[in-house]
């Protein structure tokens, strides 16, 4: 039953405009101090609205040497994000899918083991596997480069179980006129389950990304020159140490602002997709 009254609807729109007023004003503040200079940000109280520095502090954000600590500049290590983030989430997907699938439909030893062996490694995330991890990759030579940034990263049991429970609700009659086409497994997975699965692959990918391109820990310990930074870490360094008069907190600030852009920008796009994989299913 829908309750219409007035004064229900006006309530429930105070109470969705304040839940975003309060989630989307730090990123209003953040828009406002990149618009100022780093000296009118600085007093008190802060300016609330935009300044006439903005052209400034963007050019500086993305052309200043030496401004996110490092003698990297800003798009290098946007770079770096990106090639880190799109090689996790495909690596994720690809691996996850390929994994379901054998769990569902084929059939060898210990293959409830293996399932739940993977799923056990929901509870160890890589902070808690942080050191032994590091060792492999360092005895493996694959410090400061974008394979040992990834790999350890690029399996999901998540992922997995939610491709394995996707698999198992496609009705048996599918698997059977694949056969009697004469189709085999690969070409079963290829043309019939990846369709399917489209809209779950559209929401594993906008939060996979968002998860590769926010590491912050392993891309700390793993990178050993300027120039594998990727954009988080660049952040950091711009704003630790040397005291609050040293930070320029306009190229600071425009430098946050520009690094949300690509994740904003996938959201958006993939938004349609997004929504329905969560709360849908197609078959």
């Amino acid at each position: 039953m829908i309750d219409r009254r007035p004064w229900l609807d006006v309530l429930s729109h105070a109470v969705m405009i304040l839940g975003v007023a309060i989630v989307a004003f730090p990123i209003y503040l953040a828009l406002i101090a990149s618009t100022h200079t780093a000296q009118e940000i600085v007093q008190a109280p802060m300016p609330l609205w935009p300044g006439t520095n903005m052209l400034e502090s963007y050019k500086e954000a993305l052309f200043g040497s030496g401004k996110l600590g490092s003698n990297t500049d800003l798009i290098r290590m946007m770079w770096v994000s990106f090639v880190t983030a799109m090689v996790i989430t495909v690596g994720k997907i690809a691996i996850s899918l390929l994994s379901a699938f054998a769990i569902v439909y084929f059939r060898f030893p210990f293959k409830q083991l293996c399932f739940w062996l993977i799923f056990v490694t929901l509870m160890l995330p890589v902070e808690v596997r942080i050191l032994p991890t590091y060792k492999v990759v360092a005895d493996l030579g694959l410090l400061n480069s974008y394979a040992g940034l990834t790999l350890p990263l690029i399996a999901s049991a998540t992922a997995t179980f939610l491709f394995r429970q996707f698999f198992l609700t496609v009705p048996d009659e599918l698997v059977e006129a694949a056969r009697i086409d004469g189709a085999g497994p690969m070409r079963f997975f290829k043309d019939v389950l990846v369709p399917l699965s489209k809209t779950s692959i559209a929401a594993l990918f906008v939060i996979q990304f968002i998860y590769g391109w926010n590491q912050y820990l392993w891309p700390l310990l793993m990178t050993t020159s300027e120039d594998m930074y990727p954009v988080v870490i660049g952040i950091k360094r711009m704003v630790a140490g040397g005291g609050e008069a040293a930070i320029d907190w306009n190229v600071a600030m425009a430098t946050t602002i520009i690094a949300m852009l690509p994740p904003a920008l996938v959201v958006i796009l993939m938004q349609k997709w997004f929504v329905k994989g969560l709360v849908d299913t197609e078959k």
